[in-house]
């Protein structure tokens, strides 16, 4: 009698997929599907058939399964098919449950703490009476991910019904604009599009992380947040912020992060252009896929910490015109960025003291290095909200980034460190941070947005939000200086700003400063007011419009002093995003006293309509119309939209339109074959050469013929 020759082995991919929550995986619902998707922690059943029947006294079959091209202990397991075995979260086993002839049926249990990635199988058949042994390889995909519905998982969510939105969700939004004007902005998840899994995979060898480690979602996490951006390591995406992505495609135009990864997956070269939320939109995508719990976070007024002072550091000459650098700090200036996204991801921390399990920042924008690489993350939100800058990982740099003091410095020759301090604002920083509320998606308006900034710190002014940031404060030297210096000058005359909040584009706005003189003797002041467009990041582009001059307030009286900009003015230095600062010096020649304050606020576009004109039916060709009213007093040519869709063929679709003369309607026909039932997302966005980051999007019902 020879060993068994094996015939055939069939996972049952569609069956498997039902309880191990895979089914979304489009190659789980093709015709034949070849490839099996299953969770660690949780028997998966699998059939064999050999040339002849399986004599349970003489045969022994043996299932290697391994991860890498160098298998060890925590990346093979090796087991014997058996009858009367008893799973244990911790190790394999294979349990026989039927033997017809010369088929066998199987169950096969994993560890619970099972690096992910896509196994291999042998079979090794040989008998128990002598030494020769048969081998056959399974050539099918085998993918086991995160379990985060095991309790004994460490990404597992108490709170089941959540997982619906953090991994099984494939569309989001994403809060962009300053803080006045933020709206969400569709995006397209995709993470169960075929492409998505083997580029995650590519992502991971990529980065170099060990098979041994794909196991620990903090070790995952954070080579992550690394991979996204290609500053190390030929990552996923380029960073670019300063408006010129013709070799490329503009951030602003990415529907959603499949497009991105097929790309990076085919050409095996990084992808050009993202920025924070097109990272962000991709780390989610990347860690929904692997089964970890992650969702999208926008930070309105986001502080960029250089020098880790816990502060960022405004400086400006002693006439009050602003530096645009840092004196104390030659590697780079803080700023302060409009907005910042990045992702929190779910997972226990059993490398930290018990409380900080549950949301951990993590942030692949590559802005500072963390032990020597672009990465940052995973913080917890706990540790971040009291303040506790010892704990793994960039605890520090993230306080620093939702709860950091805006301090302004102006040159002082009699000061001891060559600066005395002009103000300092406790409430700038972080005014708010969202996501997107679990269940809703809201493709008009703004229903689905959720405030979580209590999650990240204390309410701003409260002890306990002082106290967080003071003890981050007490751990940091650097940080210790910057907060004993504080203003003591004397200060009768005031000043405020007013808030612009929004400007249609084309249309002209006034910059005011009211100031009022509370002394008993009139005040010569030397004000100046800027308008400047800015990238999103806080970087100047051009300055806009720009008045000096001096006023006399005379005692107990009000002047103001204002500025009038035209869309003539702003128009051709508008940048992306149509971000725009106001800016207000002012210093009193009598008394030294010296003030600035700053705003920002966009100048607003219109959204792109998605209309139906009759019902969908699965399987019926369609045309959706998408329009919106040309804005500007000039002509818009080199016109494009680009759409995604949950539930048509193909991935992302472009569409050329006619130019459209001034305040004329544009618009685009889209042909739709919907290919699924239910409710399906529409997202588009579109550029022209004069005007660009137009969005929309729509959520539509598909029914049965």
């Amino acid at each position: 009698m020879d060993p068994l020759v094996v015939d055939v082995v069939h996972f049952y991919p569609r069956e498997n997929a039902q309880p191990h929550n895979t089914v979304k995986f489009e190659v789980i619902n093709d015709e034949n599907p070849t490839i099996t998707i299953v969770r660690r922690g949780q028997p998966f059943n699998g059939v064999v058939r050999f040339t002849r029947p399986f004599d349970e006294n003489e045969d022994v079959v043996q299932l290697v399964f391994n991860l890498g091209d160098k298998p060890l202990m925590d990346t093979q397991g090796s087991m014997i098919l058996k009858r009367d075995v008893i799973p244990d979260k911790h190790s394999w086993c294979a349990k026989i449950l039927d033997i017809q002839g010369d088929t066998v049926s199987f169950e096969v249990s994993t560890p619970v703490t099972l690096p992910v990635g896509c196994w291999t199988l042998r079979l090794v058949t040989s008998l128990k009476s002598s030494h020769a042994r048969e081998v056959y390889d399974y050539d099918q995909d085998l993918y086991i991910l995160f379990n985060p519905w095991n309790p004994d998982d460490q990404t597992y969510m108490e709170d089941v019904g959540l997982l619906q939105e953090y991994v099984l969700n494939d569309v989001g939004k994403v809060w962009v604009g300053p803080i006045k004007t933020t709206r969400g902005k569709p995006w397209f998840y995709g993470q169960f599009d075929s492409a998505v899994l083997p580029a995650v995979m590519f992502m991971l060898d990529r980065a170099d992380i060990p098979f041994h480690h794909r196991g620990d979602p903090v070790k995952v996490s954070r080579v992550i947040s690394r991979i996204v951006n290609s500053n190390d390591d030929a990552g996923v995406l380029v960073g670019r912020w300063d408006g010129d992505y013709d070799d490329g495609t503009a951030p602003s135009e990415w529907t959603g992060s499949v497009e991105i990864l097929a790309q990076y997956l085919e050409t095996q070269q990084v992808v050009p252009y993202g920025q924070c939320w097109v990272f962000a939109g991709v780390v989610t995508t990347v860690c929904r896929a692997l089964g970890i719990p992650s969702r999208v976070v926008s930070n309105l007024v986001s502080a960029h910490d250089a020098n880790s002072s816990l502060t960022v550091d405004k400086y400006y000459t002693e006439n009050m015109e602003e530096l645009d650098f840092d004196p104390n700090n030659p590697q780079g200036a803080d700023s302060i960025w409009n907005y910042h996204v990045w992702n929190d991801v779910w997972m226990a921390r059993p490398d930290l003291p018990p409380g900080y399990g549950g949301w951990q920042a993590v942030d692949a924008t590559p802005q500072e290095t963390s032990s020597g690489m672009y990465q940052c993350g995973p913080a917890p939100l706990e540790a971040i909200k009291q303040g506790v800058i010892g704990f793994n990982y960039d605890v520090e740099f993230m306080l620093a980034s939702v709860n950091a003091d805006l301090m302004r410095w102006r040159k002082d020759p009699e000061s001891e460190s060559g600066y005395s301090m002009v103000d300092t604002n406790n409430y700038h920083i972080g005014r708010m941070v969202l996501t997107k509320k679990p269940f809703v998606f809201d493709p008009l308006g703004d229903e689905d947005r959720q405030d979580i900034t209590a999650e990240y710190k204390h309410r701003e002014g409260t002890a306990s939000e002082r106290l967080a940031l003071m003890n981050g404060v007490r751990y940091s030297e650097r940080a210790k200086r910057y907060y004993a210096v504080a203003a003591n000058s004397s200060s009768d005359v005031t000043f405020k700003l007013r808030d612009i909040d929004t400007v249609p584009i084309g249309k002209e706005f006034r910059v005011i400063v009211d100031i009022d003189n509370m002394s008993d003797e009139g005040r010569n002041i030397k004000a100046a007011l800027t308008a400047t467009s800015v990238f999103y990041n806080g970087v100047k582009a051009d300055v806009v419009k720009k008045i000096e001059g001096k006023v006399f307030v005379g005692p107990q009286k009000h002047e103001q002093v204002s500025i009038l900009v035209q869309p003539d003015d702003y128009l051709p230095k508008l940048v992306e995003y149509c971000n725009m600062k106001i800016s207000a010096m002012a210093i009193v020649d009598e008394t030294k006293q010296s003030w600035a304050d700053d705003d920002d606020f966009q100048v607003l576009k219109p959204d792109i309509s998605i209309k139906f004109n009759e019902d969908l039916i699965i399987g019926q060709p369609a045309t959706a119309v998408l329009s919106f009213v040309n804005p500007l007093e000039r002509t818009l040519t080199g016109c494009e939209f680009r759409v995604t869709s949950s539930g048509v063929a193909g991935r992302t679709l472009r569409l050329a339109a006619a130019p459209a003369a001034p305040h004329a309607l544009l618009s685009a026909d889209l042909p739709v074959l919907p290919n699924k039932l239910g409710m399906i997302n529409f997202i588009a966005t579109f550029k022209s050469a004069e005007l660009k980051d137009i969005n929309g999007s729509a959520t539509v019902e598909v029914f049965e013929g």
